[in-house]
């Protein structure tokens, strides 16, 4: 296995840094006791500094709820989208639930508790921008290693504020000059207002301020000035790749789709990266730091002692007893509508081929009837699972009763289900869980504390991002090629599909590539490309954080999520009466961090 950083090691400095809220006080109170101390302007004192800057990536902070500010954002991107239920009961964390059913309110918990994570780890950066700067004038640092210390740190600070803008929109842009007399920065306009509807990023309207040129010159500098490689090989250190790659996400995120298509390509013609045969190896930790990752959270248990820098934000997502042992709190269970959407064609209908996803463009509705499922039967009533064609990627994403999770046995349903007749349905998420065999990665118990790494991007994630582009630029025959990559892993590798406990493949897996030609192939128009697109960044980035904001960057949350409520409404009856409005566009700005700005903040649009 490749060569981690860990990132908390550093627990006797971070005290210094843990300031939790964004007031004048978060944001640049002069720092007491060990940072400014002389042990610190050196090398090693920086050094340590951009490891507690790093540390953040996890999204905790040590206060709160871990889950609410979760560097994988399963709250914010997959169970506000239409990927996921919240699950467990309607007692545990209803503050999710109230998320789930866009009953948003800004005294939510969560949302303060995701404030501190962003702006903490903005101040951490900030903190090694100004200690480096004491050593370079000490002279107790090289100008080199100094000038890597900064980018690396830019590159983070401007990582953290734009998952901040994922969030808000308009957000304060902090930097190391702000100060007790300037808490926010003086170019950032004091109003924010509405965004005139449901509309891409791009598009967003108003006097209010979303940074984006300032997140875009911390990145740029990192692209700079980054070498090709990771600093002393640390896999989890920022170097030039990932940064070109956050870089065309940013621009993707803005439609500017032409920059974006030039930033992933120069990662694609890096050569470094590429797509292991193994899906499944993305998702567990012994791939960790693969040939897919481009940049990843680094997770470890034990190498303090404890588990506690684990991938702790997932720790509730567990099913309710894999053993007695292993017991879990039974949150984020995959949609039915997710599931529905990895169903395949089978050869019959009309002329499409067998083995492609059930497109609009084909007229054919993905989720006209369910796969099928367990709901409402006992563990141990006679069940069969579905028989018809199925994307192999289903589960290895998803765990359905009557077939493996992992080593841990085969899946029996309701028995490991905490509510399944109203939160969860049936169904449990299965990326990122852990195998029984590792008891040297994970944590047993109730924390599930795991060593799985989180992939804030990979490869995969690039090259849909990059067709998107291409169909934009309208190059459609590169846009099909770049998914057919996709779709060609699991096509081509069918000795990693999940296998039953005699060896033969648990399911019908069905999948094949897009012809380039015929009535199969969606890339003939811009509008069924797009549309393939779409469908297939669901099916690869299922349950990975991204669904809610890949459906705002189309513009399309609005219907997409109105549509979803309407018919899972029927069996999650929590979800009755359940309406995605224009303003749920963004969230809101916590009331805590308002009233503590004293007039500087303004509340988002429509929430009171």
């Amino acid at each position: 296995m490749k060569q981690k950083i860990s990132y908390k090691i550093i627990a006797v400095f971070s005290t210094a840094l843990l300031l939790y809220s964004c007031s004048e006080q978060f944001l640049d109170k002069e720092p007491q006791g060990a940072l400014y101390q002389d042990n610190l302007i050196n090398e090693k004192g920086v050094e340590s500094l951009l490891i507690g800057a790093y540390g953040e990536l996890d999204g905790q902070v040590g206060v709160g709820w871990p889950w609410a500010a979760s560097g994988t954002n399963w709250v914010y991107g997959d169970v506000f989208a239409d990927d996921a239920y919240k699950g467990s009961d309607h007692t545990d964390q209803e503050e999710i639930t109230l998320i789930e059913q866009y009953n948003i309110e800004p005294s939510n918990p969560y949302f303060l508790m995701k404030w501190q994570a962003v702006y903490d780890a903005i101040s951490r950066c900030n903190d090694v921008l100004r200690v480096v700067e004491l050593a370079i004038e000490k002279n107790t640092i090289e100008t080199e290693i100094a000038t890597q210390f900064k980018a690396e740190a830019r590159f983070l600070r401007g990582f953290y504020h734009l998952e901040a803008i994922k969030m808000w929109d308009f957000i304060p842009y902090v930097d190391e000059s702000v100060t007790m007399e300037s808490p926010f920065v003086e170019n950032r306009p004091s109003g924010m207002v509405n965004n005139a509807g449901e509309l891409p990023w791009k598009d967003i309207e108003g006097d209010g301020y979303i940074p984006w040129d300032k997140v875009e010159e911390d990145i740029q500098h990192a692209i700079d000035i980054l070498p090709e490689v990771p600093r002393n090989g640390y896999r989890g250190c920022a170097y030039k790749y990932p940064a070109l790659a956050i870089m065309g996400k940013i621009k993707w995120y803005q439609g500017d789709h032409s920059a974006a298509l030039e930033l992933f390509n120069q990662v694609i013609n890096s050569g470094i990266f590429s797509l292991p045969d193994n899906f499944h190896d993305n998702f567990r930790a012994e791939g960790d730091n693969n040939s897919e990752s481009i940049f990843q959270y680094q997770a470890a248990v034990y190498d303090a002692g404890h588990a506690a820098n684990g991938n702790v934000g997932e720790q509730l997502n567990f099913p309710m007893a894999l053993s007695a042992n292993n017991p879990g709190f039974d949150f984020f269970h995959p949609s039915q509508n997710l599931v529905n959407a990895f169903k395949t064609t089978d050869g019959s209908e009309g002329s499409v081929i067998a083995g492609l996803p059930f497109l609009n463009v084909f007229g054919l509705a993905f989720n006209e009837t369910d796969v099928i499922n367990d709901e409402g039967l006992s563990s141990e009533d006679p069940y069969t699972p579905d028989t018809r064609p199925l994307d192999p990627r289903l589960d290895w994403t998803v765990a359905r009763r009557g077939l493996p999770y992992l080593d841990w046995g085969l899946h029996p349903g309701k028995d490991w289900i905490r509510d399944p007749n109203f939160y969860a349905g049936p169904y449990h998420a299965l990326k990122y869980s852990h195998y029984m065999a590792n008891a040297d990665l994970y944590e047993a118990g109730w924390s599930h504390f795991t060593a799985n790494n989180y992939s804030i991007i990979r490869y995969a994630d690039l090259l849909l991002m990059a067709a998107d582009c291409e169909v934009e630029e309208g190059n459609l025959d590169r846009a099909r090629e770049l998914v057919n990559m996709i779709r060609g892993r699991m096509a081509d590798f069918p000795e990693y599909w999940v296998k039953d406990d005699q060896g033969n493949h648990a399911a019908n897996y069905v999948i094949a590539r897009y012809p380039k030609s015929g009535p199969s192939d969606p890339f003939q128009t811009q509008e069924g490309a797009s549309e393939a697109i779409q469908f297939e960044r669901r099916l690869e980035m299922a349950l990975e954080g991204h669904r809610f904001w890949d459906l705002k960057k189309w513009g399309i949350a609005k219907s997409t999520l109105n549509t979803y409520v309407e018919k899972e409404s029927i069996k999650r009856t929590y979800l009755q009466g359940a309406v995605f409005e224009d303003h749920n566009i963004h969230f809101p700005i916590p009331q805590d961090e308002i009233d503590i700005s004293e007039g500087t903040l303004k509340q988002n649009p429509n929430y009171y």
